[in-house]
């Protein structure tokens, strides 16, 4: 009997490389879905497109483009038709308010010729009448201007001063310890520079009088309700040397030390030859006499 032998397999096929991503390879091969593939087929097959085929189709397509291009042409129109006059409008409007300026321009400066001849009145007859007593008034109340040798003191805001808050001393009023120079910290300088034995301060150029007001808007400081902008110049009549070196040792001067040294505020003071300081602007005489100028007769 004769042996049979074992049928031989045939020898299998080398597997491909990409065997194992087959998934990636059918989204490759099929990136379009079959459906949408046989409906483009179709549609390509009975010559459909997006275009009306009807003549009503057609001709409505036609109507509202002529309709659209009708709308367009006329907004253009209106707009070039009232260009020219807005443009007539907008001018005579600038216009309007250019003559509304020149005209309070006009009123501002009737006014401040109206005010300083008043105020040269006064201070003439406060020089005129009371001889020495007179012309003391007149310095002491700012009413007339005044020249001779002094110091100049500057102070500024630090460098990198803000608007945040801190817990030092000068928060207890609701300031914040910062490198700004506040309406309470330029007070008790100027009263400084008053004690030391100062005859006349101005601040910025303003005469300071013994009603004038130093306060705060904001971070902005107001005197006699004016704006001032740092730095702050502080010119004083006085003897020089000895009004520098008074204020530096008095409490207020070592006050204007320590907001230097440890609020980084900026100070300079040196004593100058000559100063000039102008009159309080608005002076107002609130009580007068009359001058005995004879016997039994007044003026």
């Amino acid at each position: 009997m004769s042996q049979q032998h074992p049928p031989r397999s045939a020898p299998s096929r080398s597997a491909r490389p990409d065997a194992s991503m087959s998934l990636l390879n059918n989204v490759i091969d099929h990136s379009l879905d079959d459906g949408y593939a046989e409906a483009a087929v179709r549609r390509g097959a009975e010559g459909r497109s997006g275009l009306p085929r009807t003549l009503r189709a057609k001709l409505g397509l036609a109507g509202g483009l002529v309709l659209a291009a009708l709308v367009v042409t006329v907004g253009a129109a209106q707009a070039r038709i009232s260009a020219p006059t807005i443009a007539k409008e907008k001018q005579e409007l600038i216009e309007r308010i250019e003559s509304g300026g020149r005209d309070a321009d006009k009123l501002q400066d009737s006014v401040d010729e109206l005010r300083a001849s008043v105020e040269e009145k006064q201070r003439k007859a406060l020089e005129k009448h009371g001889d020495q007593r007179g012309r003391t008034t007149a310095l002491l109340s700012g009413a007339v201007p005044v020249k001779g040798p002094g110091i100049k003191l500057v102070v500024d805001d630090a460098k990198d001063a803000g608007s945040g808050h801190g817990d030092g001393p000068r928060n207890s009023n609701g300031f914040s310890d910062t490198g700004r120079i506040r309406d309470r910290d330029l007070q008790r300088v100027v009263n400084g520079l008053w004690q030391s034995g100062a005859e006349a301060v101005s601040v910025n150029g303003q005469r300071l009088t013994s009603r004038s007001a130093i306060r705060a808007a904001g971070d902005a400081i107001l005197v006699d309700n004016k704006p001032l902008v740092p730095p702050y110049t502080l010119l004083a009549v006085g003897q020089g040397k000895k009004l520098s070196r008074t204020f530096q040792d008095s409490v207020d001067g070592q006050y204007l030390y320590v907001l230097h040294k440890d609020y980084g505020a900026r100070t300079n003071i040196s004593v100058q030859d000559e100063v000039r300081l102008p009159a309080a602007p608005s002076l107002i005489v609130r009580t007068a006499k009359p001058v005995q100028t004879g016997k039994g007769s007044t003026s």
